[in-house]
């Protein structure tokens, strides 16, 4: 099904692939009649010439890109705008699109969701946007259909920021990366690895792109083997998938960790671009003749089968089959391996969901970027037509990625297929995706076309004794699900057909509702802003030395940025910084946030020209110790703060919010193993948070430690590589040795000055 080749690889005319070794050369000339150099090769991929032709350096490889577009959802664009704005925001310089699918429902009692809407929607009028209102569509689905364009690039504050299907290299980041751009300064990587995935042969009915895009990941999420790279699909099996089916698969290529994605373009997508009405952002895209590729992934499209990833995480995966045939023993590993991520805070089974040797689960949901297509949808309703979910507790809900998709689900009967089975269809809404939408019961078991199934983000909150579970599955099997009344199903054992619907975009529906500036700004508009949202507080730069107290430690061999700050109704603070704040490591570590409020207290204290030690005791003794080895380290050139240990954090959500909580209370470093993504290590630093690695072996340092940093400004400034630290304890000063990795000129310019606001401030 999927093959990983181990070292490079050359494609030869997009259909041939030879591995790197002894003899390639002799293979590429006896196929080609040339020669050609590896480095002459690598210039050949689709990736190459799109980031050459944004890069603004002049060296390609340190990249500075400037992208032609951004786009920010509600959770992220308030914060964007407000941090851009303390730094002399004029006016948006590139199209800049805010859409409002992550917080679309009004707050109880309150309308703090709708404050951030018009925020949204008065900042496009002053500095030249386009606002798409609640329920018209979710971010990416917005954005293929107004935005994407062959060859371009477009930058989102949303990890799911993936549109290579359509031929643009999309990368989801924090926001202080568009900030950036928004500020007309640059988007700063290496020239990242390319890893092509060679695509040949036709799916069978009843798989669909999920079902795909989690064999994948499978494959490739635990060994590393695209992180922080650019997936490039190509081979003869592109053509045989609709651009609905290639858009399915790319989306997902997020939790594969990789950089960004790109595919080769053909008719099929010329034609996405006709009945858009955007036929001139077409673009045909495929590689040289030969192409280099830093690894080479196989993928047999007719042997894949659908597939589940169990709890709680998009990587464990198994065919439905196998589930089925192995019920005990991969219910019972999933179990064992849920516990290390519930840290055992609550009871978890899922043995009682198994009845008469049948997998029953409790609620089916097909929605957001990944699910909520037309094709999927539609497939979902032929699958369905005739059946109904039944009368019990098993529950299906619908919903379309936009409007116009759902307007021609109406149009073509499929909404009433699916309606008549006693399923829900609901608006445009990526709630179920993060914890903000049809939440399941306590214990309950769900299966969803959706994006992650992270611990708790479907909303459990464990430290109430509430849990439940979610797994992934393509549309197409949650359908088949549904019809079996909630019994586990894949949709290769439906015998029905699969119709084959053309899809009829409305523009109407955008041109009478989203207000699009034309990229004109009005300066004269006066920005509307709700009572919660607020400015950022004041940050300090980073000082001589460095007090630091540990005060989580989390050993799960990763840590999603859901754990790091959780999703769903906390993010109602999203726009209130220090309102947000009060949610960090809330269901993974609930005395984070006191422990960090109080070491925070002796910073303030000291940049109000106070005496820390004099608040906290306790510092007293620690100061004390260190003076005794750096006589010179005092209050007036020393800070203090806080820090975490993990593992490996940072895999999921490109919200800068799980390093921007942490900053507000007074965090000043993050220590790990290594980074789940890039993009979480760019937040820490955009917030002037020290990315530091430590080698792996026993931990020199426990929870609650104290640890003094002497010099750190200077070892920013200087380019130390190794960084030494000490544990403060009742005999002295212990040492060890930290590491920040690579960091960029600017970015050292934005530690050193504590976070990107100051870097910027005018």
């Amino acid at each position: 099904m999927i093959e990983l080749i181990q070292g490079g690889a050359y494609l030869l005319n997009g259909t041939e692939i030879v591995e790197e070794g002894v003899q390639t050369q002799e293979a590429i000339m006896a196929r080609t009649g040339e020669t050609v150099t590896k480095e002459e090769a690598r210039k050949n991929t689709m990736a190459y010439g799109i980031l050459e032709r944004h890069n603004t350096s002049g060296n390609m490889d340190k990249l500075k890109i400037r992208f032609d577009k951004l786009t920010s959802h509600d959770i992220t664009f308030v914060g964007i705008i407000q941090t851009a704005r303390a730094s002399g925001l004029t006016r948006f310089p590139m199209p800049y699109v805010l859409t409002n699918c992550h917080n679309s429902l009004c707050a109880v009692g309150g309308t703090i969701n709708e404050d951030d809407h018009m925020f949204g929607l008065s900042c496009a009028k002053k500095y030249g946007g386009v606002y798409v209102p609640p329920h018209q569509a979710v971010i990416h689905q917005f954005a293929r259909e107004m935005l994407a364009e062959g060859g371009g690039m477009i930058l989102g504050s949303d990890s799911h920021t993936r549109y290579g299907a359509l031929g643009t290299m999309a990368m989801g980041e924090g926001g202080p990366e568009l900030v950036k751009q928004l500020l007309n300064q640059t988007y700063d990587i290496n020239l990242p690895g390319v890893v092509g995935v060679y695509l040949e042969g036709a799916p069978v009915k009843g798989v669909g792109p999920q079902d795909v895009a989690l064999a994948l990941i499978g494959a490739v999420f635990q060994n590393g083997y695209v992180k922080n790279k650019v997936m490039e699909f190509t081979g003869p099996g592109v053509a045989s998938l609709s651009a609905d089916f290639r858009i399915g698969v790319d989306v997902m290529t997020t939790e594969t960790t990789c950089l960004s994605s790109i595919w080769q373009t053909d008719d099929t997508i010329r034609e996405f671009y006709e009945i858009h009405g955007r036929v001139k952002d077409y673009k045909e895209l495929k590689p040289g003749q030969v192409a280099y590729y830093d690894g080479m992934i196989k993928v047999d499209l007719s042997k894949v089968r659908p597939m589940i990833a169990m709890p709680f995480h998009p990587s464990n995966t198994y065919t439905i089959e196998e589930l089925n045939a192995n019920l005990g023993d991969i219910l019972h590993e999933t179990e064992k391996r849920a516990m290390v991520s519930l840290d055992g805070a609550v009871a978890y089974s899922l043995q009682d969901k198994v009845k008469d040797g049948r997998f029953l689960v409790d609620q089916g949901i097909i929605a957001g970027c990944a699910g909520g297509g037309f094709e999927n949808i539609c497939a979902a309703a032929d699958i369905l037509k005739g059946s109904y979910i039944g009368s019990d507790g098993f529950t299906l809900s619908v919903y379309p990625a936009s409007m116009p998709v759902y307007m021609e689900l109406i149009r073509n009967g499929c909404a009433a297929a699916i309606l008549e089975t006693g399923a829900v269809m609901k608006t445009a809404f990526c709630g179920p995706c993060f914890g903000a939408g049809d939440t399941p019961a306590n214990n309950a078991f769900s299966i969803r076309h959706s994006t992650r199934n992270f611990p708790n983000r479907e909303g459990s909150k464990l430290q109430n004794g509430q849990i439940s579970s979610v797994a992934l599955m393509d549309a197409r099997s949650i359908a088949a699900t549904a019809a079996n009344k909630g019994v586990l199903t894949p949709a290769t054992d439906f015998d029905g057909e699969l119709g084959r619907y053309k899809y009829h975009f409305d523009s109407k529906i955008y041109a009478n509702r989203v207000f699009d500036s034309k990229g004109v700004a009005d300066p004269g508009v006066e920005i509307q802003l709700g009572p919660n949202i607020k400015d950022w507080p004041a940050m300090g730069a980073l000082p001589e030395n460095l007090v630091l107290q540990v005060v989580s430690e989390i050993h799960d061999p990763v840590t999603t940025t859901d754990e790091l700050i959780p999703s769903g109704e906390t993010s109602s603070y999203r726009s209130n910084p220090l309102g947000l704040a009060e949610f960090t490591l809330s269901r993974k570590d609930p005395e984070y946030v006191g422990r960090a409020k109080e070491i925070h207290r002796a910073e303030e204290e000291r940049m109000a020209g106070g005496h820390p030690c004099q608040l906290l005791p306790v510092l007293k003794e620690v100061m004390g110790t260190v003076k005794a080895r750096f006589p010179q380290a005092d209050h007036t050139n020393t800070g203090f703060g806080s820090t975490i240990f993990a593992v490996k954090p940072g895999d999921g959500s490109a919200r800068e919010q799980a390093a921007s909580c942490q900053k507000v209370l007074g965090g000043w470093a993050n220590i790990a193993h290594e980074y789940a993504t890039k993009r979480y290590r760019s937040n820490l630093i955009n917030w002037g948070m020290l990315p530091f690695l430590i080698e792996e072996g026993e931990l020199p340092f426990r929870n609650l430690d104290y640890l003094f940093l002497p010099g750190i400004r200077k070892a920013v400034e200087e380019k130390t590589e190794q960084i030494p630290a000490y544990v403060v304890g009742e005999e002295g000063l212990k040492a060890f040795w930290l590491r920040l990795g690579e960091l960029t000129d600017e970015e050292r310019e934005i530690i050193l000055k504590g976070c990107l606001i100051n870097y910027n401030r005018v």
